[in-house]
C-alpha cells in the first residue's frame, strides 16, 4: 500500500489511531516503570565503578591497575547486547541463574562503569597538582584531600560528559527488551505481536524516547548552568 492510499483509507487511519490511543499507556507505564528506573539505578551503581575503577586507574598500584585496564578493555571491546547474552544466557550453562532485571541492571552497571571511569580519570587528572599539595599542607591525608578537595572538583567537570552518558543509557535499555525484560521497547514488541503493526508501534516507541531524552537535555544544560556559577 502506498502512502497515498494509506491516507485516502479511512479504516486503516481510524485502526492506527485507535491502536495508538491504547498503546500509549502502556508504552509510557513501561518507560517510566522500567527504562528510566532501570536506567537511574545501573547508572548509579556504574558511577560508583567508575570512581573505584578510575581511582585504581590512578593509585599505581601495578595489580589494580592491571585489574581496572582490563576490566575496562573488556567492557569497551565487546557489544553491550553480547555482554547482556552472556550474563542471562550462558551463566545458567555453569549453574548461575539471574533473572532479567538483575541480568540488565549488572550488564549496564559494567558497561556505565567501564565507559564513565575514563570520565572520571580524566576529570581527576585535571584538577593542578597544586591543589593536592594545598590539602597536605594543611594537614589533610590523601582520603581526606580526594574527598574533600579534588573529587568536588572533578564532579564539575565530569557533569557534561556523564550527563551524556546517562541519556544514551536510557536509550540503550532498550536491549533489555532482548533479555525479556518488560520495559517499554518490549512492550512495543508485544504489542505489535498482536496488532501487526510494528511502523506504528516503533514510531510511537521513538517518539517516547525522543521526548524522555529531551526533557533530560533540557535538565542537563540547566545544570550545567547552575555549576557554571562557581567556576
Amino acid at each position: 500500500m502506498s502512502l497515498s492510499n494509506f491516507f485516502d483509507n479511512p479504516e486503516r487511519l481510524d485502526r492506527w489511531i485507535t491502536i495508538a490511543q491504547s498503546s500509549f499507556l502502556p508504552l509510557v507505564k513501561g518507560a517510566l516503570l522500567y527504562s528510566l528506573t532501570l536506567a537511574i539505578v545501573a547508572f548509579f551503581f556504574g558511577l560508583i565503578l567508575a570512581i573505584l575503577t578510575a581511582l585504581a586507574r590512578i593509585s599505581g598500584i601495578k595489580p589494580l591497575v592491571a585489574i581496572a585496564r582490563v576490566y575496562v578493555s573488556i567492557i569497551r571491546g565487546t557489544p553491550l547486547l553480547v555482554q547482556l547474552f552472556i550474563i542471562f544466557f550462558g551463566l545458567p550453562s555453569i549453574g548461575i541463574m539471574i533473572d532479567p532485571i538483575p541480568s540488565a541492571i549488572i550488564g549496564f552497571s559494567l558497561s556505565v562503569g567501564a565507559y564513565s571511569s575514563e570520565v572520571v580519570r580524566a576529570a581527576i587528572l585535571s584538577i593542578p597538582k597544586g591543589q593536592w599539595e594545598a590539602a597536605y599542607s594543611i594537614g589533610m591525608t590523601y582520603r581526606q584531600a580526594l574527598q574533600r578537595v579534588i573529587l568536588p572538583q572533578a564532579a564539575r567537570v565530569s557533569v557534561p560528559p556523564l550527563s551524556n552518558s546517562f541519556i544514551s543509557l536510557v536509550k540503550d535499555t532498550s536491549l533489555a527488551a532482548a533479555i525479556l525484560v518488560p520495559e517499554m521497547f518490549r512492550k512495543a514488541q508485544e504489542i505489535v505481536a498482536s496488532t501487526y503493526e510494528p511502523l506504528l508501534l516503533y514510531s510511537e516507541a521513538a517518539l517516547i524516547y525522543w521526548i524522555i531524552c529531551s526533557i533530560l537535555s533540557i535538565i542537563q544544560d540547566r545544570l550545567e548552568n547552575k555549576l557554571d556559577r562557581y567556576v
